[in-house]
């Protein structure tokens, strides 16, 4: 059976996890013209939001291997809910609430004709298979590599490099010349293991640029100083209206009355104090441990940021 696409073009908001991206999605939805969806390429992705599984963090995605995911893809950004497929996978009474939201958020987004805005930092390495395949315009987000290292750090969330050495065509066509520094990593080391994904993510992004001039590119600092006008340029870009409710949410999520961190419990709660949050990473991490994100990522992040960015 054949699924209609809306006819709303479809908007990919991508880049490494802890990098904002649900942050800038929320936001961009936040105006009533797109509707959010979250991370089908995440390996633990609900089967109502995307009927095929991901079995790899980062799932790289080229004509070669899309036979699974072409469709099943078209499926989920024509806001087409697999209800009988979550209604099978149900475990619990959270399930079954989550169910009821996402659904919701597929029916309403489909009767309005939203744009699918389509939240996967997963993703990042398929960014042109989503623009040409999926006709996505695509948003891309980067955070200092310290800030970035420091997120991971203070999360203990360590990243095994298995599941990119594991995708001979992701190694092929884009990470070759990273293999054995991936083999290297200890798998104790969110330090090491931070900077170097970092570094290889965002060596990727500046190669699709070259090549993809439309990509819009958003720091996270940025963001973060002036979020009212960023988000605002960020609307005026995608043609999205920017709109009392959108900066209602954009002042509530980045308020000076927001915690300065978010808690570690609640790691992917988007309220903070936008301004305090920026410097965090200098607090958190040793002078040895910015030395040594700096040797790795160096000539990488001079693309994202200024010397002066360090201090």
């Amino acid at each position: 059976m054949k699924h209609a696409q809306s006819t709303s073009q479809a908007i990919l908001v991508t880049g490494a996890h802890r990098t904002g991206t649900t942050w800038v999605g929320k936001m961009l939805a936040a105006g009533g013209e797109a509707a959010y969806i979250s991370e089908p390429l995440n390996i633990w992705h609900r089967p109502g939001v995307l009927r095929v599984p991901t079995r790899h963090w980062y799932t790289y995605l080229c004509t070669e291997n899309e036979a699974d995911y072409l469709p099943a893809l078209r499926e989920t950004l024509g806001l087409h809910y697999q209800a009988w497929a979550e209604i099978r996978s149900l475990r619990s009474v959270k399930d079954f609430l989550r169910m009821g939201r996402d659904w919701s958020a597929f029916l309403i987004g489909k009767l309005l004709r939203k744009h699918p805005l389509l939240k996967d930092p997963f993703a990042v390495f398929s960014t042109a298979w989503f623009a040409s395949r999926l006709d996505c315009r695509v948003v891309i987000t980067v955070r200092h590599p310290a800030a970035f290292a420091s997120s991971l750090k203070r999360l203990d969330w360590p990243f095994q490099f298995a599941d990119l050495l594991e995708q001979p065509l992701l190694m092929r066509d884009r990470l070759s010349p990273y293999q054995d520094a991936m083999q290297a990593v200890p798998p104790d080391d969110v330090i090491g293991q931070g900077s170097l994904l970092w570094k290889i993510i965002y060596q990727s992004v500046s190669q699709e640029r070259k090549a993809h001039a439309d990509y819009l590119l958003v720091r996270h600092e940025d963001l973060s100083r002036e979020p009212v006008d960023e988000f605002r340029l960020l609307y005026d870009k995608l043609g999205l209206s920017f709109n009392r409710k959108a900066e209602k949410a954009i002042r509530s999520t980045s308020s000076t009355a927001n915690p300065g961190e978010i808690p570690s419990q609640s790691a992917h709660s988007i309220k903070v104090n936008s301004q305090s949050n920026l410097s965090q990473w200098k607090q958190r991490l040793t002078a040895q441990e910015i030395e040594r994100i700096r040797q790795i990522t160096a000539d990488v992040a001079a693309v994202y940021y200024p010397e002066e960015a360090w201090e």
